[in-house]
């Protein structure tokens, strides 16, 4: 493994560190670090060379990042070649894991039909509730970020 020798690099470890615990691949990671350092989208390979990994590595932790909504692909015209690019970060984000949530939301709601027992239906009860308050203040949390950039 590379040792981090520059701030940007130390950047992308950090980074690739924090997605894993997020249970993402610490290559993972470390390309969405890569991604948000870039100017313009870039190719796989570019990511590869940068990041030092393999081409297959970054493929799978691109393809990682976009289904989190954390990163979009651009298709060449003329190629099979994609481009990839760092999306809106915080919308991007809270987005997916809002999406994530409602589906727990939806199977625990599920469960609390399938016990009788008190303390396991206050147990359900509650998770519940403290995904639907997260949702909640995600949503605030949003709708404050677009207001606050719309008055720039």
């Amino acid at each position: 493994m590379t040792v981090p020798r520059s701030d940007r690099q130390r950047l992308i470890y950090a980074i690739g560190d924090l997605l894993a615990s997020w249970s993402l691949s610490r290559a993972t990671g470390r390309t969405y670090g890569q991604l948000l350092l870039e100017s313009e989208p870039v190719s796989l390979d570019a990511l590869a060379e940068a990041l030092e990994l393999s081409k297959g590595a970054v493929s799978t932790s691109v393809r990682e990042l976009v289904s989190w909504g954390l990163a979009r692909t651009i298709s060449q015209p003329g190629s099979r070649r994609l481009l990839v690019e760092a999306t809106g970060g915080l919308e991007s984000l809270l987005s997916a894991s809002h999406d994530r949530a409602r589906s727990f939301i939806h199977v625990l709601r599920e469960g609390e039909g399938l016990t009788q027992e008190p303390h396991a239906q206050q147990r359900l009860h509650d998770i519940t509730d403290l995904f639907e308050g997260y949702i909640e203040a995600g949503e605030h949390m949003l709708t404050q970020h677009r207001s606050s950039r719309r008055s720039r």
